[in-house]
């Protein structure tokens, strides 16, 4: 088990993030780990909380932000906090094209990286709740399969490259048989 990641799942709550969940690379890879038998947060570079709050100031994210950080201080990871209500306004500047407004935090998790990658969970009534629009077969069967309604062939060759040396035993497959 993941201790960082179950104490975020239990943490979470007490910021009363709207439509929040944790996601990406925080699952997939302690899945990854568990699979290649490694510590389960070995190579998790952060964990990704993501929320939709029709609050669209920056001073608000990065207030949220700095909130959740403090209080998962004491578990050593990183947050990577998203109010995907806002993606649209600064994904031009980091990715030299525009995109839609996300209608929801699952219409945005339905367009991340890769079909592995794109799953959020978060506390359901004393179960986990999981998002995972294609599905979990590939993750479970530790398949990278691009998602290319927003990404490119670059990003995805980038992240791949480092995913195939964490885990040497991904079956990555090439951007044509991606979906989307």
């Amino acid at each position: 088990m993941n201790e960082a990641l179950w104490e975020c799942l239990h943490r979470v709550p007490a910021l009363n993030l709207p439509a929040w969940y944790l996601g990406a690379g925080c699952i997939v890879q302690t899945i990854w780990n568990l699979a290649h038998g490694k510590p389960p947060g070995a190579d998790i570079l952060d964990h990704d909380l993501v929320y939709y709050d029709p609050d669209l100031s920056e001073e608000r994210e990065l207030g949220v932000g700095r909130a959740a950080q403090e209080l998962v201080a004491d578990l050593g990871i990183e947050l990577d906090v998203k109010n995907e209500a806002r993606v649209h306004l600064w994904y031009p500047q980091r990715f030299g094209r525009s995109i839609a407004p996300y209608r929801s935090t699952e219409d945005a998790i339905a367009t991340w990286p890769t079909t592995a990658s794109a799953i959020g969970v978060r506390p359901h009534g004393g179960e986990l709740a999981v998002w995972a629009p294609f599905g979990t077969h590939d993750l479970f069967g530790l398949v990278v399969r691009p998602n290319r309604v927003q990404i490119t062939p670059a990003i995805y060759q980038a992240k791949v490259a480092r995913w195939a040396a964490c885990w040497p035993s991904l079956v990555v497959l090439t951007w044509e048989e991606g979906v989307g």
